[in-house]
C-alpha cells in the first residue's frame, strides 16, 4: 500500500494503515565517565546485571529527552545529553515480543564527588568501572554498546550496532 498521507486516503484508512505498521520498543541511556576514564554503571534491583543509567522511552518521547528524564530519575542529575554515540537494535528475543532500539548519548565526565542520588526503588548501587572490566558487569550486547560509545566519543563517529542473539 502506498503511504496514505501522500496518496490522499480518508482519515479512517490512514489510521488503519498506521495501526497496522510494525512497532518496536525504544530506550535511551547516558555514558558518563570519571576523570580517569572509568565508566559509570548502575545496578538495577530487577536484573542480575549492571547497566548504563537510562531506560525505556515514554510514548512519543524523543530519545534525548528520555535520556535526560531517566538520568534525573535514576541519579538525581539534571543533564543536557550530549552527542548521540550509539544506536543499537536488537530483534525480538525471549519474552521481548518486539525489536528494541537503544540510543546512547554522551553524558560527559563526572567528578568523584558528583551529587549522585540513586532512585532507591529501582537501583541498588552505582560504581565506576574500568573499560577493561565491562564484561564482568554487563551482558555482551551491552558491553559491546558501551565500548562502541567510548570509541564514538573519541572519534566523533556514531556507531550503529544491529544485534542478533547468538
Amino acid at each position: 500500500m502506498p503511504d496514505p498521507v501522500s496518496a490522499g486516503f480518508a482519515a479512517a484508512e490512514e489510521a488503519a494503515w498506521y495501526a497496522g505498521l510494525p512497532t518496536m520498543f525504544a530506550a535511551a541511556a547516558a555514558l558518563f565517565t570519571s576523570s580517569d576514564g572509568r565508566v559509570l554503571l548502575v545496578k538495577p534491583n530487577y536484573r542480575d546485571h549492571w547497566s548504563l543509567p537510562g531506560g525505556i522511552l515514554e510514548h512519543g518521547e524523543p530519545p534525548h529527552e528520555g535520556c535526560r528524564r531517566e538520568v534525573e530519575e535514576e541519579l538525581g542529575l539534571d543533564i543536557a545529553p550530549g552527542q548521540l554515540l550509539v544506536v543499537g537494535w536488537a530483534g525480538p528475543h525471549g519474552p521481548r515480543p518486539r525489536p528494541v532500539v537503544h540510543f546512547v548519548f554522551d553524558g560527559g565526565g563526572l567528578a568523584d564527588d558528583a551529587p549522585i542520588r540513586l532512585q532507591e526503588d529501582e537501583l541498588d548501587e552505582y560504581r565506576f568501572v574500568e573499560p577493561a572490566a565491562l564484561d564482568d558487569y554487563l551482558p555482551l550486547m551491552i558491553s559491546t554498546r558501551v565500548t562502541a560509545a567510548l570509541r564514538a566519543r573519541d572519534t566523533g563517529a556514531i556507531a550503529y550496532l544491529p544485534w542478533t542473539e547468538p
